[in-house]
């Protein structure tokens, strides 16, 4: 039994290595080094995979589910930074430096993360330059993500926010459909809310607007199917 979970867990950990983007210039024979090294763990749905003030020491593969980045403002008000979904990864700027996670990572359901430490990782690094470049791809396309949201939280109205928000969810979780597209949102109205800094009330109605308008088509909480798009980037 204990070498058939073993077995498993190898399974698991090659097919999570194989998901994540900058693991695909790898040949085989690496990818196998990698796989050895791989931890795999289930959190449940809202379960913690770290706490701001953790040692940030470990990479953190999403291989299923979602996964929430978010801190908390002065008056204690959630702050959601990104989703993570399949084939990310959580922990990137401890690659560069070991110190505290300015963050908190939390499963938005039942999710399945491969886990990998920096000691590992730098190893891994040193032996595959390639992966060190794609690493600080994603790290920089990750900054400039937060840079517009701090501009879009500074500077533009709630609509603007939400159209914004809508748009950057389409990036990972749309899928086009001849002239729509098909939204599955990962995000409850007061996930959303805490994204742009507004009230889930707010954010209710505004969702209501952009349908009034013709802009999107509500289905239930989870699916929004987006109609004009053009029209969503130029609110944005």
């Amino acid at each position: 039994m204990k070498q058939c979970k073993q077995v498993c867990n190898l399974c698991q950990g090659r097919y999570c290595a194989r998901k994540v983007s900058i693991f695909s210039v790898l040949p085989e024979e690496q990818l196998s080094e990698i796989t050895d090294k791989i931890n795999i763990k289930t959190f449940k749905k809202g379960e913690m995979l770290f706490f701001e003030g953790d040692i940030s020491d470990k990479l953190f593969l999403i291989n299923k589910g979602k996964v929430k980045a978010f801190r908390y403002t002065k008056d204690g008000k959630e702050q959601i930074i990104y989703i993570l979904a399949e084939g990310d990864f959580v922990g990137d700027m401890s690659l560069i430096k070991e110190e505290e996670f300015k963050f908190n990572a939390e499963a938005m359901e039942d999710s399945n993360v491969c886990i990998l430490t920096k000691k590992d990782f730098d190893k891994i690094l040193l032996e595959n330059p390639d992966i060190a470049l794609k690493t600080l791809r994603v790290i920089h396309d990750r900054v400039v993500s937060l840079e517009e949201q701090v501009q879009r939280l500074g500077t533009k109205d709630i609509e603007s926010r939400l159209a914004g928000l809508l748009l950057g969810l389409i990036k990972d979780f749309g899928t086009p459909k001849e002239r729509i597209v098909e939204l599955d949102i990962p995000l409850s109205r007061e996930d959303m809310a805490n994204y742009i800094g507004s009230t889930r009330e707010t954010v209710s109605r505004k969702l209501s607007v952009f349908q009034d308008e013709g802009i999107i088509e509500l289905i239930g909480n989870k699916k929004i199917i987006i109609k004009e798009l053009n029209k969503l980037e130029d609110l944005a």
